[in-house]
């Protein structure tokens, strides 16, 4: 056999093994805080997920582990995604922060995005739904609806994303009901449909007929229907679960962000950053605005969303007071990512303390 065809033979056996390589999935993983089934907060990074493989098909494979605590079981777990050879790794809860970041030190190669932190290095991003818009809108469809003018509102933890949801849903309420009140009850978790029920009777028992949460069970708009109040869906349509009670659901779908990131992974073009999506990017999106509102109560509502899309309307602008008093935010000035990344205040009105 002549050398010409002995190279030639050579090359074709080695072409189909290059060609496998070239077409190894990438690898994702995922961490989830709750279950898949929450219904809320973590169902909807896993649909965000599903949205991911059915866009990528073969070319990715990604992975998932629920139900992580916020602490020493959350860094375990994030060391194991990366050393199976996972090339991107999303981590989906504030309290995964510190964890995530240790991890991706040790693992430059890798590349890291954490969901509602502030950390981030060259390899480590960060990106949050700007849910504060849609508690905007949910404010003012409350303030439209209560009768008693006392909204309820179940808080996870005083972080600053909690914070600053319970400051939005209050600014949209006394937008159009100047005489709302907020009561808020802390059940220091995310997920636990007992604790969010117990939480969702008390506020019931002092009055309240609309309940907002933040946290991610269908629990408290059950107890709502069960009572005859309204309620508000967290993080995906609840509406099935209480359709009498319903008044609105604000979704978070991550799945085009998701794509666009692992995108950006594949063209070897991704750079950490700080990113948060809204309204105007369908990040953002109220579902099931209920049937029993009145033409106007829907007008008004559809026009405040709208106007946050176009960005004519900032949730955050100013002059806004904080509880002593003291002007936080200036006439016509918008708040900045950084100060509402950092918020640790309520705004003038609010009567309920922060724990420390």
């Amino acid at each position: 056999m002549s050398l010409k065809r002995t190279l030639a033979l050579a090359a074709a056996l080695v072409l189909p093994l290059q060609v496998t390589a070239a077409e190894d999935p990438l690898k994702v993983g995922f961490v989830y805080v709750g279950p898949i089934g929450d219904h809320g907060w973590s169902y909807q990074h896993d649909q965000g997920r599903k949205e991911l493989e059915a866009h990528f098909g073969d070319k990715v494979q990604t992975t998932y582990v629920e139900n992580v605590n916020e602490g020493a079981d959350a860094e375990r777990t994030i060391r194991r995604l990366a050393q199976a050879g996972n090339d991107v790794i999303f981590t989906t809860s504030f309290g995964f922060m510190n964890a995530t970041a240790r991890v991706a030190a040790d693992y430059p190669d890798k590349t890291f995005m954490h969901a509602t932190g502030y950390k981030r290095a060259d390899n480590l991003g960060t990106y949050l739904s700007v849910t504060y818009e849609g508690r905007y809108v949910t404010g003012t469809a409350a303030g439209m609806v209560t009768k008693s003018n006392t909204i309820g509102y179940i808080a996870s933890f005083p972080i600053p994303e909690v914070i600053r949801d319970i400051n939005a849903t209050f600014l949209g309420a006394r937008a159009v009901n100047p005489d709302v009140e907020m009561k808020v009850v802390w059940v220091n978790t995310w997920f636990d449909p007992a604790k969010e029920a117990d939480a969702a009777n008390t506020l019931m028992d002092q009055g309240v007929d609309v309940i907002v949460q933040h946290t991610d069970s269908p629990a408290p708009l059950l107890a709502a229907q069960k009572r005859g109040v309204w309620g508000v869906g967290q993080a995906s349509d609840m509406s099935h679960f209480a359709p009498d009670a319903h008044l609105l659901s604000v979704v978070n779908d991550w799945g085009p962000y998701y794509i666009k990131s692992v995108q950006a992974v594949m063209d070897g073009d991704w750079e950490s950053a700080d990113y948060w999506g809204g309204i105007s990017d369908d990040v953002i999106k109220i579902a099931a605005i209920s049937d029993k509102l009145s033409a106007e109560q829907r007008s008004k509502i559809d026009s405040v969303i709208a106007s946050i899309r176009s960005g004519e309307f900032h949730p955050f602008t100013g002059p806004i007071k904080d509880q002593s008093g003291k002007v936080r935010v200036a006439e016509g000035v918008e708040m900045t990512h950084e100060e509402l990344a950092g918020m640790n205040w309520y705004v003038e009105g609010m009567t309920a303390t922060i724990p420390q």
